[in-house]
């Protein structure tokens, strides 16, 4: 979606004799670490470095294009860029996992190198003649190819498949050491997970301090910020979607992670995927071109919860199961042009999905999802979901969305 706002740019400019100003580029590394998302996966690490290198296309609105979206922004900088992270990353389990002494690895395991390209958004917050301070948005789709696998990578608890879901956040501060070249200092977090659609789903969270030497052009034509004078009316409106979604379970992996060794299923790469459906209703209020906040009813529906009761009866646990579930939660939305950025954070009211559900679910979720706005069809939405309890992923759904404006 970045992609084609990014040919779109292109095309609008296509005609203006100074367009190739408003493109820069990026060389960018970062060396950094892997960290632990939980006590289990703190323990079971032993190596730890992941080095990557990355390549960044910039694009950047100049106040000549009279864009009230970039005006809000401060002239922000939209990229396509192409990262390799090269993983020195092993783990071995022991006995604070839960495995007996005689089924643990007698290797290490291992994560793998990753190969990610993705989209990003850079907002600077600070900008002068010779400094600029800006936080950056990543979001793409990696690909690994050394993932969980019983035979020779059983203790990769991290990555179950070979495509991932991208996501980054930045904090950077640059020093100009030219007219058109800078040097950037700055700290940036990443992950990569499946978002639940395989198992086992960990994710790799990598942190580490980054350099880069920039190329931009345009930079001095946007120290000639003046506020775009359009002006934007504030409404209400209320916001309904549809989602459809898919997982696979926890439950599922724990069972096969520690069944009878002699079992079929006993600790298999293959888990099925289950249907997750959902409804929201939303009040929002949009009180600026760039930002909308409410709040909402969410509905939920997992067409799995029959298989959760029956994994619970094997163990002999008597718990309610019922595949309903709702909260509430606030709600809100960032946008630029037709692109938008959905942010939501719930409490349950009710929900009840077994033993596990109880263990490693929170009372409250979280969802975040990159959404595309048909102007032309009312304001339908399309967009793509990942719902999280506390930064792990339940599972990942495409929405439809239709806003009635008060």
């Amino acid at each position: 979606m970045f992609l084609a706002m990014l040919l779109g740019s292109l095309s609008v400019h296509a005609s203006d004799k100074d367009s190739l100003q408003h493109f820069g580029y990026e060389v960018r590394f970062t060396p950094g670490r892997v960290v632990g998302s939980d006590s289990y996966v703190r323990a079971w690490l032993k190596k730890t470095g992941s080095v990557s290198l990355a390549g960044e296309v910039h694009y950047s609105p100049l106040p000549s294009d009279s864009d009230a979206f970039a005006s809000d922004f401060c002239y922000p900088t939209i990229s396509l860029g192409l990262k390799y992270s090269a993983n020195d990353v092993t783990l071995h389990r022991g006995a604070e996992s839960g495995i007996a002494t005689d089924q643990m690895a007698s290797y290490d395991s291992d994560i793998g190198n990753f190969v990610s390209l993705y989209s990003s958004f850079s907002r600077p917050f600070f900008r002068n003649t010779h400094w600029e301070a800006d936080y950056v948005l990543n979001i793409g789709a990696g690909y690994g190819g050394h993932k969980y696998n019983p035979n020779d990578n059983v203790d990769n608890g991290l990555t179950g498949s070979k495509w991932f879901i991208y996501f980054g956040i930045g904090f950077y501060a640059m020093y100009r050491i030219s007219h058109d070249f800078g040097i950037k200092a700055g700290l940036e977090f990443c992950h990569h997970s499946n978002g639940a659609l395989n198992r086992p789903n960990k994710g790799v969270n990598a942190v580490g301090p980054a350099i880069a030497l920039c190329y931009s052009p345009y930079y001095e034509s946007t120290l000639e910020h003046t506020r775009f004078a359009g002006k934007f009316g504030k409404y209400f409106y209320m916001d309904f979607s549809l989602g459809i979604g898919a997982k696979t379970l926890h439950e599922d992996w724990q069972y096969t992670q520690y069944a009878d060794p002699s079992a079929d299923y006993y600790r298999t790469d293959k888990f099925k995927l289950y249907a997750a459906y959902s409804v929201q209703a939303d009040v929002m209020y949009r009180y600026a071109r760039r930002w909308a906040s409410g709040i909402g009813m969410d509905l939920f529906y997992g067409s799995y919860s029959s298989r959760v009761k029956y994994l619970d009866n094997l163990h002999g646990v008597d718990m309610a199961h019922s595949p309903w579930s709702y909260g509430i939660a606030a709600k809100h939305e960032v946008f630029y042009h037709q692109f938008s950025l959905a942010m939501a954070l719930g409490v349950y009211l009710y929900r009840e999905m077994g033993e596990n559900a109880k263990i490693i679910e929170k009372p409250y979720y979280e969802r975040i999802g990159l959404h595309y706005t048909f102007s032309h069809l009312g304001g339908l939405s399309i967009g793509c979901n990942v719902k999280a309890h506390f930064a792990a992923a339940d599972y990942t759904e495409f929405v439809i969305g239709f806003p009635l404006k008060f």
